[in-house]
């Protein structure tokens, strides 16, 4: 089978002319690159707005039945500078047009929203050569998500071996044949579709950050690259909040063992972040791969003797927040305390109906509020196998004089959380990063 390599380019190395053009180097750079998804063009130092922010400021003025053309024209002006600026042919104003009037005549949200991706895609395929590929054709969404395995039997049937196509992102059918957009950032995962599909080699994911780094850039100045990491170890730091590359495109190419490609469109030749299989990442040396969190927790003690004797307890417990849709972080426990560990934006307004319930429903001798709590997630396959790694840890957090108010270690091995307090937030991740990373 042929070997292909699928690229999505995000909104920033869309954003004009010259940024085509480079995209178009990128491409040609090497012919396995026969799958281009597009997003729609983002914001660069001579455009302040994105193109589906505008969009979606057209639909909000066109469903109040306000006037919208004034915002729809910073669109249309958009889309044709380029094409004029590449000297194309292809007449984008017919299309332009048609998203007009299906906006003025109560086009849904989605629709609106994704144009910015169709009409990108389109400008591309003309200046590329590349055959155009609607998403509508290929992209099937159940349930808000993405069908991988309906959509790939529609890309086999639509793309012939061999040939160069580009498929805008963000947008695909739902079940019921309705156009639909995935979440924001969700190219990214019309890219892992496309890339399942037609069983890439690779799936290079082309943004403006040359890869990950090991702790946020604001927090860690000069923090380390990461060369590789493992889709496990990905989950874990976007769950903490790490975020460059959407969550929900790994598991499109997971199962296939497609590894994925961060790469920085301006700075082609960095070497970027592979993310791999575990066992592609066995001779990896590092412990530690990165840290992320995020402040605003809260943590509910409950204690109370011998509940583990009682066997409906933590059912009991858990059902409170349930019932009030709180969902639970994490979950420390000890012999005779429970912590829940919440954000604090779910619960600050009904703290004393918490407190009620838990305390009719559980009968526990005590339930203690405790507020301003930041998570840490210190993250790594390295963990498992590195003895003395819990300890590196604390005695980094100690030399800084920052406390630890809470610990969890997850199941596999693979990460340890610590709460510390918002304060501490900042100055925990610094010292984590400077122990691991730079000693």
């Amino acid at each position: 089978m042929e070997k292909v390599i699928v690229c999505k380019f995000g909104g920033s190395s869309l954003s004009n002319s010259d940024q085509f053009r480079t995209v178009k180097e990128i491409m040609e750079a090497d012919e396995r690159r026969r799958v281009l998804v597009p997003s729609a063009p983002g914001k660069s130092q001579d455009e302040k707005h994105k193109v589906t922010d505008l969009l979606l400021m057209c639909y909000q003025l066109a469903s109040h039945n306000l006037l919208f053309d004034e915002i729809y024209n910073l669109v249309r002006g958009r889309f044709i500078q380029i094409r004029d600026d590449l000297g194309l042919t292809l007449k984008i104003e017919e299309e332009l047009d048609a998203v007009r009037e299906a906006i003025a005549a109560g086009a849904s949200s989605d629709y609106c929203a994704s144009r910015g991706e169709y009409l990108c895609g389109k400008l591309l395929a003309d200046y590329m050569g590349f055959r155009f590929v609607d998403a509508e054709e290929v992209i099937r969404l159940r349930g808000g998500k993405a069908d991988v395995k309906a959509s790939s039997r529609l890309i086999r049937e639509h793309i012939v071996e061999g040939e160069s196509v580009v498929v805008p992102g963000f947008y695909g059918l739902n079940e019921k044949g309705d156009l639909q957009t995935l979440s924001r950032g969700g190219s990214d995962i019309t890219g892992a579709i496309m890339a399942a599909g037609v069983k890439a080699v690779v799936y290079e994911n082309w943004t403006d950050v040359s890869g990950f780094l090991a702790a946020d850039p604001t927090i860690v100045e000069d923090s380390a690259p990461i060369k590789t990491i493992t889709y496990n170890e990905l989950r874990e730091l976007s769950y903490m909040g790490a975020m460059v590359l959407h969550e929900e495109a790994i598991f499109p190419v997971r199962d296939l063992n497609i590894p994925i490609h961060i790469k920085n469109t301006n700075a082609p030749q960095d070497v970027g972040t592979a993310i791999v299989p575990d066992w592609r990442a066995e001779e990896r040396t590092q412990v530690v791969t990165g840290i992320s969190g995020k402040k605003d927790y809260t943590v509910i003690r409950v204690e109370k003797t011998h509940m583990s004797e009682d066997l409906s307890f933590y059912r009991k417990l858990l059902s409170v927040f349930e019932t009030n849709d709180i969902p639970i972080e994490h979950m420390p426990t000890s012999i005779d305390t429970i912590s829940i560990v919440v954000a604090t934006s779910l619960i600050k307004a009904r703290e004393k109906k918490i407190r009620e319930e838990i305390s009719i429903y559980c009968n526990p001798e005590r339930i203690v509020f405790e507020h301003d709590l930041a998570i840490v997630a210190v993250v790594g396959r390295g963990m498992i196998s590195t003895k003395g790694t819990s300890a590196t840890l604390f005695t980094a957090l100690a030399e800084d004089g920052i406390n630890v108010r809470m610990i969890s270690q997850g199941s596999s091995e693979m990460n340890i959380i610590v709460g510390v307090s918002n304060e501490d937030f900042e100055a925990a991740i610094r010292a984590i990063h400077d122990k691991f990373m730079r000693s």
